[in-house]
């Protein structure tokens, strides 16, 4: 099967040849990269000099609320089941020591352009504890005008009333998990969730002022059929939302137990996970929207559009951002921050978190501080993942080096998929062709120095 829109060409037998496993790139190095000798003491010690060279970045805040009251058999993300609010209040708690910390070692302005609260499922919290947590963050912090504020929404757990609070802390954007709207998919997952519910949440979200709605969808899932997700996709549609995200299902049973619940003679076939994956491509092309990479479709009227046609689209840990120059300081358990040339992230478990900010220390698993080469290949993974082009001149420029030379066995290992039709390396350009614009995570992989050293891929999902 093939097909073209005006942004990318859909061909099965290319996507076939390159579909490999590889990381998804919300950040370079990657996550699994990052080391326990990077500590908390590091950590602190980059808020400190977070203004140093005279330079104050704007903040993006990530709040990871990992409570979610059921279960859904697909979900590979750090959460706890529980329908227990005790366990929820008492996280609040410490999420508020967390960010004293953070902001009380914070060198630099506190001014915040970008918010996002994901889990699990932060519309856990009871109302007042969502009161609460904002509290928290603008006793620390600035919330500039005109900013992002998101959250991920479970429309199983949310009314209209809970909709207006949202508005009235000062949300602006939401993303709403769908997955499928085929009921026996939803039995399959454990996730039940009707139309209705959904449209509800998204008509309440307009009524409040949301700039911007996301609607998530996920191919792959158990008993999902072409037809099935057919109607699924005419449905969302009709809920008119600003941007698509159509992730892929990994299913990864001995990485994540809750996957060991699905049936894997109920997966659909490599063949069908195509064919779903392309008419989804068709119908949202068709409909207007424009395919922004990596999974995300936005109107063309839309941010995260008008970000990638001015070329300052950036990508981190929650995805496609329109802000590039932040630092992001991220709290809760297994968490990610992002100061300066750093990264470093939280521990996983309740109580190892709740022991270390006891003792008043911040609670940093691991992380990494970025070498010269690192800087340089995440600008490069950057550059083609958000623009699918690359100025060779420009890294030259920004980084101080002969890119031919340094890339020499890169560039060679490009030469296939210049033949394939997937690149074009000429001039001072390398541009990323509408056949490779699926098969961007691939691409990004010949730049990533980790990879090129242990080829140890099985960790990673496919990338289609």
């Amino acid at each position: 099967m093939t097909f073209s829109t005006e942004q990318l060409v859909f061909d099965q037998e290319i996507i076939r040849r390159f579909d490999v496993n590889g990381p998804r790139y919300t950040s370079y190095p990657t996550a699994d990269r990052f080391v326990e000798a990077f500590n908390a003491e590091a950590a602190a010690l980059w808020l400190g000099k977070r203004s140093i060279g005279g330079i104050s970045r704007p903040l993006s805040l990530y709040f990871h609320i990992p409570f979610c009251s059921t279960i859904c058999y697909y979900c590979a993300c750090n959460k706890i089941i529980t329908k227990d609010h005790g366990r929820s209040a008492r996280y609040l708690k410490y999420l508020a020591r967390e960010v004293e910390l953070q902001s009380g070692l914070l060198d630099g302005g506190h001014e915040v352009i970008q918010l996002h609260w994901g889990g699990g499922t932060p519309t856990f919290l009871s109302n007042d504890e969502m009161r609460q947590l904002m509290a928290t963050t603008r006793r620390n912090f600035r919330l500039m005008e005109g900013g992002e504020f998101s959250i991920e929404v479970d429309p199983r757990k949310v009314n209209a009333a809970t909709v207006a609070l949202l508005g009235e802390l000062g949300f602006n954007r939401m993303s709403v998990g769908v997955q499928d709207f085929d009921e026996a998919v939803q039995r399959a997952v454990n996730r039940v969730q009707s139309e209705e519910e959904t449209a509800l949440v998204v008509q309440s979200a307009r009524k409040n002022g949301f700039k911007s709605i996301s609607i998530d969808l996920i191919y792959g899932l158990p008993k999902q059929s072409i037809a099935g997700f057919e109607r699924t996709l005419e449905r969302v549609l009709a809920m008119n939302p600003d941007r698509l995200s159509i992730y892929n299902y990994a299913h990864l049973p001995a990485l994540f137990k809750p996957q060991r619940r699905i049936h894997e003679a109920e997966l659909p076939s490599p063949d069908a996970r195509l064919a779903i994956l392309a008419l989804a491509i068709q119908k949202l092309t068709d409909a207007g929207y424009i395919y922004i990479g990596m999974d995300h479709f936005a109107k063309p009227d839309d941010e995260l559009a008008i970000a990638q046609r001015q070329g300052r689209l950036h990508r981190n840990f929650q995805g496609y951002s329109t802000y590039a120059d932040c630092d992001m300081l991220s709290f809760g358990i297994s968490s990610i921050s992002k100061v300066g040339p750093t990264y470093s992230q939280n521990l996983k478990t309740l109580d190892e978190y709740y022991d270390r900010l006891d003792a008043k220390v911040l609670p940093v698993l691991r992380g990494i501080e970025l070498s010269a080469d690192d800087i340089l290949r995440r600008a490069i993974i950057q550059a083609l993942m958000c623009h699918f082009r690359l100025s060779i001149e420009s890294i030259e420029s920004a980084h101080l080096i002969d890119f031919k030379t340094y890339f020499a066995a890169e560039l060679a290992d490009l030469q296939e998929m210049q033949a394939a039709g997937l690149v074009r390396i000429e001039g001072d350009w390398i541009t990323v062709l509408p056949p490779g614009r699926m098969l961007v995570r691939v691409i990004s992989m010949v730049f990533d120095r980790y990879l090129r050293a242990d080829r140890q891929r099985k960790r990673y999902s496919k990338v289609i």
